[in-house]
């Protein structure tokens, strides 16, 4: 198709990993295919009257050492884009709360904005499982400490605790009955009973790794299973995870059924779940990751898929009144 105008809002491109990165691997595709690709961060936006605007560069990108050059600032209404990613790292703060604010003002007719800025505020990575509970493994939300005690001794003396505005595995913690310092790390966790948190039953099977399976349109495209170190409990690669090949199975494929039709109807096109034992533990929907792994140890090129759906969601618009 006719090349589109790609912006993506997220952090300085001098942080991101050319091996790791998912939204790196998005634009060396559209790159490769002659779309015209912007960078802008949340604090560039702004708002004049009505108008959600930007100051944007226009971007290059390279697998280099030096992976990347900004061009000349520009400043332009959202509108002047076909397609805006959103894809700021977490967490997800005040600062991407009211960034998610700016890109609703964004006509949805004109300009595709991934993931639906309303979705983006409505769904908490780890709360957002909650709305599927055929799915996901007991939990409580509570800053409650009697009720955490409750739970553990329901879940049989061991769970995971985890705060709800964490990101790669911050402030997780498994904890058991008869440890020393369980009330210490409860009253650690919530703040001393201030601040909620969620703790869902343990689930051995994390032993043999936390999968991530990657989410397009509400179809899986595909998975990487995280293992964690000896000395850890968290698979998150952040915290030294190593990545396995892992397929996409039956059960993952029952689970993409089972929510997709609220995915679909929270506009979060492109998702990342966690999943322990078959089992969904979070979902995430900022700036999901583990694109360029499956790459590397499936011999695929998923960023394609993406690039192809929005594509094919952009050639829908109606661009009849953008800016030029």
């Amino acid at each position: 198709m006719a090349g589109l105008r790609i912006l993506y809002v997220m952090d300085p491109m001098s942080r991101v990993l050319v091996d790791k990165d998912t939204t790196f691997a998005f634009q060396l595709e559209g790159q490769r295919r002659g779309h015209t690709q912007y960078h802008c961060e949340p604090e560039d936006m702004f708002v004049d009257r009505t108008t959600p605007q930007a100051t944007v560069r226009g971007l290059t990108v390279e697998r280099a050492t030096d992976h990347f050059r900004l061009h000349e600032a520009r400043t332009v209404p959202l509108t002047f884009f076909d397609v805006v990613f959103m894809r700021k790292d977490p967490p997800f703060d005040m600062r991407y709360f009211f960034a998610t604010h700016l890109l609703g003002l964004v006509d949805p007719a004109e300009t595709l904005v991934v993931n639906s800025p309303r979705g983006l505020r409505d769904a908490n990575e780890k709360l957002y499982a909650l709305n599927f509970p055929d799915v996901i493994p007991e939990s409580l939300v509570t800053s409650d400490l009697t009720r955490l005690r409750g739970f553990l001794d329901a879940m049989g003396g061991e769970m995971i605790v985890k705060p709800l505005d964490g990101c790669g595995g911050s402030g997780v913690l498994q904890v058991h009955r008869d440890d020393r310092n369980l009330n210490a790390l409860l009253e650690m966790s919530t703040r001393n009973g201030t601040e909620l948190v969620m703790a869902q039953r343990y689930l051995p099977a994390a032993r043999q790794g936390d999968k991530r399976l990657i989410v397009l349109d509400g179809e899986p495209l595909g998975a990487v299973l995280r293992v964690p170190r000896e000395d850890e409990h968290r698979g998150n690669i952040h915290v030294g995870g190593r990545v396995v090949r892992a397929p996409v199975d039956d059960r993952d494929r029952e689970i993409c059924r089972h929510i997709a039709p609220r995915l679909s109807g929270d506009g979060l096109w492109f998702v990342g779940l966690d999943i322990i034992g078959g089992l969904v533990t979070e979902v995430n929907v900022t700036s999901p990751t583990g694109v360029q792994e499956i790459d590397r140890l499936d011999g695929v090129c998923l960023e394609a898929r993406v690039i192809d759906f929005v594509e094919a969601r952009a050639a829908r618009l109606d661009r009849s009144r953008a800016p030029h």
